[in-house]
């Protein structure tokens, strides 16, 4: 679900092209009719669906007709990749435990949006991104994985966007491949495990300006890619 750019529903789609999962991407759904992430899904010959709450007279009109095209599509997760409305409590909970979002911050700090001004202002050494499970509760679900990306003394919020939307790419494509592959689920304590991926396993430290320099470390072991 999508409501611009559709930047990470695209690394999504590459991932499960290139790695050959199986898992399928039954539609994209936007909230923006003119999103640039609904024309390229339509370019890859996938389904979408605009439900836009500028043609319903009343928000619960809009609830219910988002509820039904998902619900039209049977899907077994669904992942919110830059999905910029809130969602009715009703419709969360239905999909408990399905339903992800990617949030550019390390939650719980910085919720809600401006996270890279806020951060900036905050004058935090570390920001980045975070990947959880959605609850009624804005920005508060369980974690699922997050990458830390280290802020410059000079960053600006583009410069340091950039950084983080890059590790935002590589992130949220590896927990849809831990999905497909039946690694995640939800402890008694309300945690996330992982089967074969360690607690803490991300750590992303960017040495240079370049977003390309983003190096991955994975903790427990000395090895780390190039990204």
């Amino acid at each position: 679900m999508i409501s611009g750019q559709g930047t990470n529903m695209r690394a999504i789609v590459h991932r499960i092209r290139q790695q050959n999962l199986n898992a399928e991407v039954v539609a994209v759904v936007s909230s923006d009719p003119d999103a640039p992430g609904v024309a390229w899904a339509r370019e890859q010959d996938l389904t979408t669906h605009v439900v836009a709450p500028a043609a319903f007279s009343t928000r619960r009109q809009w609830d219910t007709a988002l509820a039904d095209v998902v619900a039209r599509e049977q899907p077994d997760y669904i992942l919110l990749a830059g999905f910029m409305r809130v969602l009715a409590p009703g419709f969360v909970e239905q999909y408990a435990g399905r339903m992800l979002n990617i949030h550019p911050s390390l939650l719980p700090a910085f919720p809600g949006l401006r996270t890279h001004e806020q951060a900036l202002a905050a004058g935090v050494q570390w920001h980045g991104c975070t990947v959880h499970f959605v609850t009624p509760d804005l920005d508060s679900g369980p974690i699922v994985a997050q990458v830390a990306v280290f802020v410059h003394p000079d960053d600006t919020a583009r410069r340091l966007a950039d950084r983080v939307q890059l590790a935002e790419h590589r992130l949220y494509p590896d927990v849809v491949t831990w999905l497909v592959q039946g690694r995640v689920s939800l402890n008694k304590g309300g945690r996330v495990d992982v089967a074969g991926v360690a607690p803490r396993a991300y750590v992303a430290l960017s040495s240079s300006e370049s977003p390309a320099q983003l190096k991955i470390l994975r903790a427990g072991n000395e090895s780390s890619t190039q990204v």
